[in-house]
């Protein structure tokens, strides 16, 4: 079976999540054709999504502009799979405390933008997350803290704050699954 899988690429690691979404796939004897995301009428044909990192404000923005965000609204009504990493978390959070971003309400989670600090104090940690056998060695770049949890389900958690979250069929992360050449996380959010 092949799946259509659509990447929002307006900014972030486009060609590293559709790696992991192809290896995800092939794992479980379908294949993947990924799809680029820049402009409104690609989403619906979409079976699953990503939103990658980037700049929050900007990613927002085009998502509005391009009404690329009603479209991902109603993939994830329909009950289609998400996967928001960084930046694309704070886009689908229900609240970034900050009103330059314009949120997508998927994720019921207020997040803190680059709570973890700025570029320099980026860093790597070997995660438990619900779901996977094994630790998953996250990466974390500017990464936003998710600093309250509604009806979301905690999927890891790194010194005491969340940092992988479930809401029905949204998956969404603070550290960047996509580089480390582990494709379990895109296996967890899209075919568990």
């Amino acid at each position: 079976m092949s799946l259509t899988a659509g990447v929002v690429a307006v900014q972030g690691d486009v060609s590293e999540h559709a790696a992991a979404i192809e290896s995800a796939a092939a794992a479980h004897g379908e294949s993947a054709e990924v799809v680029e995301i820049r402009e409104s009428g690609i989403v619906p044909e979409c079976d699953l999504l990503s939103i990658p990192g980037g700049e929050s404000t900007t990613i927002s923005r085009l998502l509005a502009r391009e009404g690329i965000d009603e479209e991902v609204k109603a993939h994830v009504a329909e009950g289609k799979p998400l996967l928001a990493t960084c930046a694309g978390l704070i886009v689908a959070s229900s609240d970034a405390n900050d009103d330059r971003v314009e949120t997508l309400d998927l994720l019921d989670v207020s997040v803190q933008r680059n709570a973890f600090g700025r570029q320099r104090d980026s860093f790597e940690a070997d995660l438990d997350v619900d779901g996977l056998t094994e630790p998953f060695h996250a990466v974390f770049i500017r990464a936003p803290v998710i600093d309250e949890v509604g009806d979301a389900e905690v999927l890891a958690s790194w010194d005491g704050r969340p940092v992988a979250v479930r809401d029905g069929p949204v998956l969404g992360t603070s550290f960047h699954p996509e580089l480390t050449g582990d494709s379990r996380v895109h296996d967890l959010a899209f075919f568990e």
